[in-house]
């Protein structure tokens, strides 16, 4: 009988590390079946949470953001895509041109969830998809809408959701669970309420850890 793991999955989608990490979760996980099941919830993090409508140039934003420079933010980007191809997860080569609000991709993750846990994970992939892989702003009602189509949900509710206020409080009161539990970066993943594994680690580190938790719970 295979153990059953809680993950939440706490992350942005305008994070590129958020993308790395799933992927290779997925993978560690496909490592492991049979002798663990997940039951995987994805929770939200802004990292931007005060970013205007419109955005902001990707480059002018992690310069005023970090102090970054033009050179190593190509670097930097170069590494990301190809930890992204290692675990397979295809990166625009040209990177992003601006950082958006994503808290609209928040609201419909948490009615995804509500919905089905499946379609859930579906949505975040394709709005990771949608940004880091195409370029697509997440703040875009019908970037939002074709993500929520491709992930088996139904477009005319996701649409009335973008435009109220549904699940606003619920996404506002999620976010602020997880800062107070003192998670500052993301992806932040977190098996049964209780071990932390944070950042975009390889494969290895999450089916270490899985192996490691599960038989610990046995």
């Amino acid at each position: 009988m295979p153990q059953t793991l809680k993950i939440d999955f706490v992350s942005d989608v305008s994070c590129p590390w958020c993308a790395i990490g799933l992927s290779a979760l997925e993978q560690a996980l496909d490592r492991v079946k049979g002798e663990v099941q997940a039951e995987l919830h994805f929770q939200p993090f802004e990292l931007n949470p005060q970013m205007a409508p419109e955005g902001q140039d990707v480059a002018e934003h992690l310069t005023q953001k970090y102090g970054s420079t033009p050179a190593p933010q190509a670097q930097i980007r170069e590494t990301i895509r190809q930890r992204g191809e290692a675990v397979g997860f295809t990166f625009r080569r040209e990177g992003r041109g601006r950082i958006w609000n994503t808290f609209d991709a928040h609201r419909l993750l948490h009615w995804a969830g509500l919905e089905d846990a499946g379609k859930q994970h579906a949505l975040k992939k394709a709005l990771l998809e949608a940004h880091h892989g195409r370029g697509e702003s997440p703040a875009a009602a019908e970037v939002l809408v074709a993500a929520a189509v491709q992930a088996g949900l139904d477009a005319a509710r996701a649409r009335a959701i973008l435009a109220s206020d549904e699940f606003a409080a619920e996404v506002r009161e999620q976010e602020q669970y997880y800062l107070n539990a003192g998670i500052h970066s993301v992806p932040a993943v977190i098996f049964n309420d209780r071990h932390l594994v944070s950042g975009g680690q390889p494969v290895e580190v999450f089916e270490q850890a899985i192996r490691q938790i599960a038989a610990a719970q046995a």
